[in-house]
């Protein structure tokens, strides 16, 4: 036998099998795409999550999930992330809350805890949380990417720290190495990651539900290509020439040759001859 995630059957799991899934929930599953699993199984909606459960997605998956203190976790197709810490105090806040991503992309929107509270970290370095959304992704390599939705945030790795304050604005950053400074997200991001799926929830790859989708109005990749087409200077084109129509001139007569009198119409009479033999 084998326990599942209900609620129903916790505690008869934690009496007859193990003590860790007597665990307090830290959040709970709110939407669930084809397939999205954790340390216990398949996960449905209104499933717990718990601390230091690692949450998994398929090709296809996406899961979206609410935290006590209403932190929102989306995690996108081909995802691997833990609830490492989460420490939760009785004012419906959290005193720590850290996850740790190793695969995938991600959406984030930081709840009513302070901003101390929260940290993320990745294989390229630590997301620092100020009262904000934003997008991350992290590749097989490690390589880590941060798109700002709203708020501020920072990102700190071995090449040192970036300040995210703008909209749109995007850092990407290497393990153990480099980091570039932010500058809006656009299509030489997609190319930097080598991966056109990197981002799929400001691409339109995946649709998120409720707050998390309303999260990306304005940095959707779709926005950001029209927008930097309005930027570019617009080169007018002179006007074609158009030829313009002549005056039709009036129909002329035929010339007439001078000196030659019109040929009177009919047959004039001819003079009748002089009787000669009147005398």
């Amino acid at each position: 036998m084998s326990c599942l995630r209900g609620a129903a059957l916790i505690a008869f799991c934690a009496v007859s099998f193990s003590p860790t899934i007597a665990a307090e929930p830290v959040g709970q599953a709110v939407q669930i795409r084809t397939s999205v699993s954790g340390a216990r199984g398949p996960i449905a909606v209104k499933d717990p999550v718990y601390m230091d459960e690692r949450i998994s997605t398929s090709k296809s998956g996406l899961g979206q999930f609410v935290f006590q203190d209403g932190t929102k976790l989306a995690v996108g197709w081909g995802s691997s992330v833990v609830i490492d810490k989460f420490v939760y105090d009785d004012t419906k806040s959290v005193k720590k809350l850290t996850i740790m991503a190793a695969k995938g992309t991600f959406r984030w929107i930081s709840g009513k805890s302070g901003h101390n509270a929260y940290q993320i970290v990745t294989p390229a370095g630590t997301i620092g949380v100020r009262g904000t959304a934003f997008d991350f992704y992290v590749g097989r390599d490690g390589t880590t990417a941060v798109v700002l939705l709203s708020g501020a945030a920072s990102f700190c790795g071995a090449g040192g720290c970036r300040q995210l304050t703008q909209r749109c604005d995007c850092v990407v950053a290497k393990p153990g190495g480099g980091i570039s400074d932010p500058r809006r997200v656009s299509r030489n991001t997609l190319k930097s990651l080598g991966n056109a799926q990197a981002l799929p929830f400001l691409s339109g790859g995946q649709r998120l539900s409720g707050a998390l989708g309303w999260a990306g109005g304005g940095c959707s990749l779709a926005t950001v290509f029209q927008e930097d087409l309005e930027r570019q200077p617009v080169i007018e084109q002179p006007a074609p020439e158009v030829e313009q129509e002549q005056p039709q001139k009036p129909e002329e007569k035929p010339h007439k040759p001078e000196g030659k009198p019109d040929k009177p119409e009919g047959n004039p009479e001819k003079p009748a001859k002089e009787d000669r033999n009147r005398h």
